[in-house]
């Protein structure tokens, strides 16, 4: 099981579990304002992306290469971006946090 909390933009705290699926299922399912899949978890909208914590940053690694294309269409990209779609729920992950990007 893991435990995974999304900070929205008008700061409120959404603390989540699961033990399977994208960290962007979780969200939408648990209502986390800001983050809406728009395309299923396809990693073509860019409508899940958050900002890692940087000291969860090795827990969530790097983005890949077609989710780095998707980040530069993106005005409020950082060094800690990542598309929630194509982050897996795992152990790996438990205790992580997320701010909501826009």
């Amino acid at each position: 099981m893991a435990k995974i909390t999304f900070i929205t933009n008008d700061n409120q705290t959404i603390v989540a579990e699961a033990t399977t699926g994208s960290v962007m299922e979780l969200a939408v399912q648990n209502k986390v304002k800001g983050i809406d899949g728009d395309c299923g978890g396809v990693c073509s909208c860019a409508t899940c992306h958050v900002h890692v914590q940087p000291e969860h940053w090795e827990k969530v690694g790097e983005p890949s290469e077609l989710e780095n294309d998707m980040l530069e269409f993106d005005d409020n990209v950082s060094e800690y971006s990542r598309l929630c779609c194509q982050v897996d729920v795992s152990e790996a992950v438990d205790g992580i946090v997320l701010k909501v990007a826009r």
